[in-house]
């Protein structure tokens, strides 16, 4: 990247930092800092001379100043970045423009540390982002590289030969042995496994695989346990077995004497939501997938963000282009017929939760994790609530506040005592999230402190 001759141009600067906008009154490692982080992403400009606010002050430099400015910001970068250099004037005062790239080599780094731009603030990498970001470079992932720890005598063939005997039940069959699949599928490369290969066919237990389940009667309150530590394909019907022990089901009359055996939940909305947490898993993590079947709920957690690309709100929409984690576990995954395509189980997820009569998945940021919630909850009343609030759920204190709101709209007369006990948290929590959802005007007291009641406000406000 080459920086541009400078140039003087009157026009107007945008209305407030962004995603691709930053104000900084002079110039400083602050706005280096920034310009790394737009390399890291979509690329920005940084506006010299303007205010936090967009107020624009100006900046009076030598002739030699922007060559200095553009030495200092490449002596600070590796891999060394130039922005263009551009001049502006408005109401007859002089700011300069920093112009930069996304760039295609990434992560860049300022000073050694590495940063990308989310929403207007720069955000420090940690080394799992650092990887993801370097692998996406490379335009592959984790899993597609060579495992450094096992040989592949630490997998079994004749999970190898099965797999091949069920993709070959199908229209497209392969011709081949164990090695032959391998091979082919980029799971064994110069006779090394790749670290997807390993979690695909392990021998022996592993805790890089490690699914914790629980049933639970309350939070601290458990009826059952297990610990899954083999291959990720014998995960998803492990987990399956242990959901079908625990959900409950019943038996509908539809007439003429016929009846339909319905489960708690929708299976094949389960299925779908374990599958994904095992291909867009970070195996990278210390922490494992953890499965909580509650009376009301089941709740899967898995380590690994959403990527910066997509927000909760697309998610729900299904506008987003979605990458696995994994490519190679999705690849083989949809060789047999578990995935359609990238990208559409979660939207699949919510249409049959929805046609099953249940709310859609509270979807939320915990940790350096994602955990999405179901509800067997089937009163209508709850249901409107529950979609008006499932938009601004991020983290643990909005779920609760959701809890919340779904107890009033059942009984508006709930004390706060009862609330801390069906929540599992105490009084002062309580007060302080209904104080909240009373300024966010998503509740509203009807009559006195003792003898009047709650009444659920929907909108769109957030919490």
């Amino acid at each position: 990247m080459t920086g541009r001759p400078l140039m003087t141009t009157p026009r107007s600067i945008p209305d407030r930092e962004s995603e691709t906008v930053e104000f900084k009154t002079s110039f400083c490692d602050e706005a280096i800092e920034s310009l790394v982080a737009f390399a890291n992403h979509k690329g920005g400009t940084v506006y010299v001379g303007v205010a936090d606010d967009g107020t624009v002050k100006g900046c009076a430099i030598g002739k030699e100043t922007i060559s200095q400015w553009i030495n200092e910001i490449k002596s600070k970068t590796y891999p060394h970045v130039v922005p263009d250099a551009e001049s502006m004037t408005i109401d007859k005062k002089t700011i300069y423009t920093l112009t930069i790239k996304e760039y295609p080599v990434k992560p860049v780094a300022f000073k050694g540390k590495y940063y990308k731009r989310f929403h207007s603030s720069n955000h420090v990498l940690g080394l799992p982002e650092i990887l993801d970001l370097h692998l996406m470079t490379l335009n592959t992932s984790w899993d597609f590289h060579l495992d450094t720890t096992h040989r592949l005598e630490a997998i079994s063939m004749e999970k190898v030969q099965s797999l091949v005997d069920r993709i070959n039940e199908g229209e497209d069959r392969f011709h081949g042995g164990p090695i032959d699949f391998l091979r082919k599928f980029e799971l064994l490369k110069d006779d090394k496994i790749t670290n997807a290969c390993f979690l695909l066919f392990l021998k022996e237990k592993s805790v890089l695989t490690t699914i914790e389940l629980g049933q639970f009667q309350t939070h601290t309150v458990i009826k059952d346990s297990h610990r899954l530590q083999v291959d990720v394909i014998s995960e998803v019907e492990l987990v399956m077995e242990f959901l079908r022990k625990h959900i409950s089901k019943g038996i509908t009359f539809t007439g003429a004497l016929k009846s339909v055996e319905r489960w708690q939940y929708p299976m094949k909305a389960l299925r779908e939501l374990v599958i994904n947490m095992i291909i867009h898993r970070d195996y990278r993590s210390a922490s494992s997938s953890v499965v909580k079947v509650f009376p009301d709920r089941i709740e899967f957690y898995n380590p690994g963000k959403l990527p910066d690309t997509i927000s909760i709100d697309q998610l729900y929409n299904n506008d987003y282009v979605s990458t696995p984690r994994n490519i190679l576990i999705a690849n083989i995954f949809k060789e047999m017929r578990w995935i359609e395509k990238y990208g559409t189980g979660f939207g699949r997820v919510c249409e049959q939760l929805q046609a099953y009569g249940l709310p859609r998945p509270v979807v939320a940021a915990v940790g350096d994790g994602i955990r999405v919630t179901v509800r067997n909850v089937t009163d209508d009343v709850t249901d409107d609530v529950t979609d008006d609030v499932t938009d601004d759920v991020t983290d643990d204190g909005d779920v609760r506040k959701a809890g919340i709101l779904r107890s009033i709209s059942r009984n508006g007369k709930v004390s706060s005592e009862g609330l801390a006990k069906n929540l599992h948290v105490t009084k002062r929590t309580i007060l302080r999230d209904l104080q909240a959802l009373k300024t966010a005007q998503r509740l509203r007291r009807i009559g006195s402190e003792k003898s009047g009641y709650w009444e659920v406000v929907k909108g769109p406000q957030p919490f």
